[in-house]
């Protein structure tokens, strides 16, 4: 029974260990801590020095041109739904809904007799609050309307009276708020306080975005100038509130950083090279038509930059945490047997990372590929299209700076856990009352 017993010596050393593995990181010595300062210290100045000179203050006033997002919108209900025939209201034609997808579907379909429906729909918000206007939806409509369905509705000022409101979405807020709180409840019941910390990060790097970027993009400032200080700024919150402000997370940080900084340099690189200008699309059509002093290429790279932050923060704090597991395994190995250890994680998740950001840009652009696949064009072709090569670009950039940021990282991990060394004589004061114990019991038990 008497082995069964706790040591007080043992005791305080799993306490120890266990501070090291969820609490502040094993003590670094006082030279690694200046020199992780000098590193960060001027960074993180100088992000907060980007936000305050950069800071716009809110996003430009314009004249809406009422194409596509541009629209002014309010909100709607359908009162009722009735079912008509086609001919009877006209629908030959394609109704003026502001919708392109509801107009063509609508105008391919209409040219044949057939049953439409006759929506009633009463506007809820806005300066004509209580507004009614009918808005007729063919057979072959993507979208269907239905009695109670909460609705968008755009808002022509120059149109006829009865031709100024017309339906252009579905209310989809409630299912996208219950959505989000499920997400929330179940980061917080698996995560607990770091699953609270994380979704506080996550609002504070939504902030960033909303609040910084967007609007000194908008406002003429330098894109990639304004999304390497929004990322900093955004690395340095998220990492420390959710990791703590210890050494392996100052590591972290700086294998982010470095790993941002390559792919910056190889986007600006390949970008230009590559004569990607990035306005391939109507959204970045019509931006470029609203505010044309916007660098869309400089834009482009931003949304490299920004894009890839969130997959580095993953693999920079997994591979620091391991490194630092693996000293708590073993303190005798070396920085080199903890480099090695420590690539060899940093192998397979180099492989899952880089599949899952190929095949997120293949599942996202399904539908184009869909297209090409149609019209029969060789590989060669569709990789060739600026609407495909910046997306691969895009993807071979951040993919780039991931796979770079898994050695980095591990080196720079390796190299300070190493020197993570209390003084000798703390060790073996700290290690007298465990052996002092272990000797009184096994006196006692002779």
């Amino acid at each position: 029974m008497t082995s069964l017993q706790s040591d007080p010596g043992t005791q305080e050393h799993q306490h120890h260990s266990h501070s090291h593995g969820h609490g502040p990181a094993a003590p670094v010595s006082q030279h690694l801590r200046k020199v992780i300062a000098a590193v960060l210290i001027p960074f993180a100045a100088a992000v907060v020095v980007g936000l305050v000179v950069l800071w716009p203050g809110g996003a430009p006033a314009h004249e809406r041109t009422g194409v596509g997002f541009d629209r002014q919108t309010q909100q709607g209900k359908v009162v009722s739904v009735e079912t008509v025939g086609c001919e009877d209201v006209n629908a030959s034609q394609a109704p003026v809904t502001g919708d392109t997808a509801a107009s063509s579907g609508g105008s391919a379909t209409g040219r044949e007799p057939g049953l439409c429906k006759k929506a009633s729909v009463r506007v809820t918000t806005g300066p004509d609050e209580g507004r009614k206007f009918v808005e007729i939806v063919q057979p072959g409509a993507p979208r269907q309307l239905r009695e109670g369905q909460g609705v968008v509705v755009a808002y022509a000022p120059d149109a006829p009276h009865d031709l100024q409101y017309s339906v252009t979405d579905v209310d989809r807020k409630f299912p996208m708020v219950l959505l989000a709180g499920v997400f929330a409840l179940a980061v917080v019941v698996v995560g607990r306080l770091r699953g609270v910390m994380a979704l506080v990060a996550l609002a504070v790097s939504f902030a960033v975005l909303t609040l910084f970027i967007l609007p000194a993009v908008l406002q003429g400032s330098n894109p990639l100038l304004v999304a390497v200080v929004g990322a900093g700024a955004i690395m340095l919150i998220a990492l420390y509130m959710c990791h703590g402000v210890t050494a392996r997370t100052s590591v972290a940080v700086i294998g982010t950083l470095i790993s941002l900084l390559l792919i910056g340099l190889l986007g600006s690189l390949f970008i230009g090279w590559a004569s990607l200008s990035g306005n391939t699309d109507d959204s970045t059509g019509l931006i470029h038509g609203l505010y044309p002093h916007i660098d869309m290429s400089g834009l482009l790279l931003a949304g490299v930059i920004i894009g890839s932050l969130g997959v580095l923060d993953d693999v920079t704090v997994t591979q620091t945490s391991a490194v630092w597991e693996l000293h708590q395994a073993d303190p005798s190995m070396g920085v080199r047997k903890l480099y090695r250890a420590g690539i060899r994680i940093g192998r397979d998740h180099i492989a899952s990372v880089v599949n899952t950001l190929v095949l997120a840009y293949a599942g996202a652009a399904l539908p184009l590929l869909l297209l090409f696949s149609i019209a029969q064009s060789s590989v060669g072709a569709v990789a060739n299209s600026e609407l495909v090569a910046e997306e691969i670009v895009r993807t071979l950039i951040g993919s780039i700076g991931l796979v770079a940021s898994v050695p980095v990282t591990t080196v720079l991990a390796a190299l300070v856990v190493s020197a993570d060394r209390t003084d000798p004589g703390a060790e073996a004061v700290a290690s007298g009352p465990v052996r002092g114990g272990r000797g009184r019991r096994r006196r006692a038990r002779r």
